[in-house]
């Protein structure tokens, strides 16, 4: 038995040595390192050689050194399997991965680039690098086995070739961000591409319907169709996806569309569809999106209540999103009041619809928030006292155009990141809140058109970023305190003043302490907003919000929706500010409104205003100015928009460059001006004023003197007489001098 049993171990044995044989080579050959291919580590470097790269290629310094510099043929990385960007199949040794993103690669892609040659890719990443308005190369079709190709922000122009579709393999394609980049049609490009999880085609010009195949592509994941001149009726059917997570169609305004009913099984994370033509109801069904964490739906069509399973129960803990991060219902018109998200919010706006009601203290329990917006909409009541308790994380805070009442809430603890708070608009009354001297970061301040009633606040002057102060239309009074408080911060380009109770004379060291009037960029055109950054469901949502205010601009009131940080703005008017206006007030050149009506102001117009080359409105009116109009004011040729009727200003009205535009109402109610646009004439003593071009005047920056011809003939002969009688009293003594020596 025992012989047996040895008889068949034996016979096992056998049948395992060449098991174990394969098995030990196999682990042998495994440890043996593949080199590349000498063809594809050509082909590598053949693609390197083609284009530049420096760091002013670079779409961010700290990319430079790029990846390609590794890339070398002699050394000891020669093995491209090793070089910076590469991967390699193990087994084979072939080129399957290529990230050469941010690589500071610039210079043109062609066709017949050795790139193409490497046929056993699988991943490309050309991302942010500049191509130099060069087409896509058709050479991508012989790539056949490409599973992700991204050629995102990397300057591309001119048509998307159509043989993109033969890849019918691609999983990822990323196309986005090309501003110059066109495709000639959005069905033939996807028609084959079945396999696709994430289309990105945000920026490209597409300029036709979304086609009804896109409901089809049951692996889509993300879709991606932001500001591409869509239009038509946008297919429900992609709503329905079984796997799509993230949908965005943000800015096509030419786009037409209605939500469906949405089912539970629905995956969907974030959906946007701001800036587009969308209309209609929010499904109350909505709610049953439980993994929705961002919803954007501003500037759309939006009507009627507020959907049941959003808003009529205040209590968050029925909230249906329960990890909902993002929620922007703006501009649409939208009814009832919203119920307050889950703590987990980070930005609300729900701005420019027609929401009334109370908002709920429990508000105060989110505690992530960064943007609060409840402008332009019918709330009321008082605001909770609580909401200082978030203003460590709180950025945003815009109440404006509703029916708030009651005083304000100490809304800044120490430590606060406010960037922006503006409660303009609305019924608030008593004091200002002094915390908001604890709003370090803060920029923005409007709490224009209130009942406010307090002196001015010089303790804001501590503020060093702000940039807008905006106190117009309410009871506030006194002096303005030292010219070196908030007329000295370093930032500040917009302040209104208006329509208070504001006491003094206007110094020259208000002018003069102003630095930041004087060294604003004219070149900067950029918008002043705030811009975040959020991570939500494992992506970064970028958060632009673009600051507007309502100010009174040549003549009327108007409502800007977006500001250019090179707007500077002064307006003091409405108030009972006395005085001379300093000549310094020339100092402040980067000026575009300036607004002193309807104070006691007194004495001449500053010749140093026509210093002011880059303003657009001058208004003087309702003082108590005298003497003439300087000609210097014609050199102004930006101005659209004069006015220094009934003062007490004399002589002839200037003409030439944009003083020739101005109507009579202009210099209205002055009865000692003459000359046009007013009917009454100038006698013949009056002298027109000098050109500006071919004279060099020496000007006192103290002093407006005037003359008239009357003086200067006075001058004259007094002088004569003066000079005859010393001369001849000087030549007595002389000669009698010369006797005696």
């Amino acid at each position: 038995m025992a012989s047996f049993l040895c008889y068949l171990m034996s016979i096992r044995l056998l049948f395992l040595i060449p098991l174990l044989h394969a098995i030990a080579t196999n682990c042998f050959a495994s440890r043996q390192p593949v080199l590349c291919h000498d063809d594809e580590s050509s082909a590598l470097l053949q693609f390197k050689q083609s284009f530049h790269w420096n760091l002013n290629s670079c779409f961010d310094p700290s990319d430079y050194p790029p990846k390609i510099s590794s890339w070398k043929v002699e050394g000891v990385d020669t093995d491209c399997c090793s070089w910076d960007g590469v991967e390699c199949n193990e087994e084979t040794g072939h080129v399957i991965g290529l990230d050469l993103s941010s690589s500071c690669l610039y210079g043109s892609m062609l066709s017949n680039s050795s790139l193409f040659s490497l046929v056993h890719l699988r991943r490309l990443n050309l991302a942010y690098n500049h191509f130099n308005s060069s087409q896509i190369p058709s050479g991508f079709s012989r790539l056949s086995g490409l599973t992700y190709l991204n050629l995102s922000s990397s300057s591309f122009s001119g048509q998307i070739p159509i043989n993109i579709s033969v890849l019918s393999k691609l999983t990822f394609l990323d196309l986005s961000n090309n501003f110059k980049l066109h495709l000639r049609s959005l069905q033939g490009l996807v028609q084959n591409l079945t396999r696709l999880k994430d289309l990105s085609l945000k920026y490209v010009q597409i300029s036709s319907p979304v086609p009804e195949i896109l409901g089809n592509l049951s692996c889509l994941r993300t879709l991606y169709l932001t500001g591409c001149g869509l239009h038509g009726e946008f297919p429900p059917g992609i709503f329905k996806l079984p796997n799509l997570q993230d949908l965005r169609v943000v800015s096509n305004p030419d786009l037409m569309g209605y939500l469906p009913e949405f089912h539970s099984s629905s995956p969907l994370k974030i959906l946007s569809l701001a800036g587009t033509s969308f209309s209609g109801k929010l499904p109350d069904s909505i709610g049953n999106l439980n993994s929705l964490n961002a919803l954007w739906t501003g500037k759309c069509n939006f009507s009627g209540h507020i959907p049941s399973s959003l808003g009529f129960d205040q209590h968050m803990d029925n909230f249906p999103w329960s990890q909902l991060q993002i929620l922007d219902l703006r501009s649409n018109m939208l009814q009832a009041l919203p119920q307050i998200p889950p703590p987990s919010t980070v930005v609300y706006l729900v701005a420019d619809n027609m929401l009334q009601g109370e908002v709920s203290p429990l508000i105060c329990k989110l505690s992530s928030l960064h943007s609060l917006d409840l402008s332009n909409n019918k709330f009321r009541g008082t605001l909770p006292h609580c909401l200082s308790s978030f203003s460590n994380s709180l950025s945003i805070l815009n109440l404006q155009g509703n029916n708030f009442h009651g005083t304000i809430p100490q809304l800044c603890a120490k430590g606060s990141r406010m960037k922006i708070i503006d409660m303009s608009q609305n019924q608030f009354e008593g004091l200002l809140p002094r915390s908001l001297s604890n709003c370090k970061t803060l920029e923005i301040l409007n709490l224009g058109s209130n009942q406010l009633n307090d002196v001015f606040p010089s303790w804001l002057g501590t503020l060093s970023e702000l940039r807008v102060l905006i106190l117009r239309r309410n009871g506030l009074y006194g002096v303005v305190g030292s010219p070196t408080t908030i007329f000295a911060s370093p930032n500040l380009h917009i302040l209104d003043l208006s329509s208070n109770k504001f006491t003094g004379k206007l110094t020259f060291e208000y002018f003069q302490s102003w630095k930041y009037m004087k060294k604003i960029n004219a070149d900067n055109f950029t918008y002043m907003l705030e811009f975040t950054s959020i991570q939500s469901c494992g992506f970064t949502v970028y958060q632009y919000y673009p600051y507007s205010m309502t100010i009174t601009s040549k003549g009327r009131e108007m409502m800007y929706s977006k500001i250019i940080e090179v707007f500077a703005d002064i307006d003091l008017s409405s108030n009972e500010f006395s005085g001379k206006v300093s000549e310094f007030i020339g100092n402040l050149n980067s000026l575009q409104l300036l607004n002193l009506s309807n104070n006691n102001l007194t004495g001449h117009i500053p010749l140093s205003l026509g210093d002011l080359t880059t303003l657009e409105s001058l208004d003087l009116s309702q003082n108590k100015l005298s003497g003439r109009i300087p000609w210097q004011l014609t050199q102004l040729t930006f101005l659209e928009s004069f006015n220094v009727s009934h003062n007490q200003l004399t002589g002839l009205i200037p003409h030439g460059n944009q003083f020739d535009t101005f109507e009579n109402s202009s210099f209205a109610g002055n009865l000692g001006l003459c000359g046009n646009p007013l009917s009454k004439k100038c006698e013949n003593h009056e002298q027109a004023p000098l050109p500006s071009s071919g004279i060099k005047e020496v000007q006192d920056s103290w002093f407006h003197i005037e003359f008239d011809w009357k003086i200067i003939l006075l001058g004259y002969v007094s002088g004569l007489i003066i000079g005859v009688v010393v001369g001849n009293v000087v030549t007595e003594k002389m000669q009698c001098w010369f006797v005696r020596t």
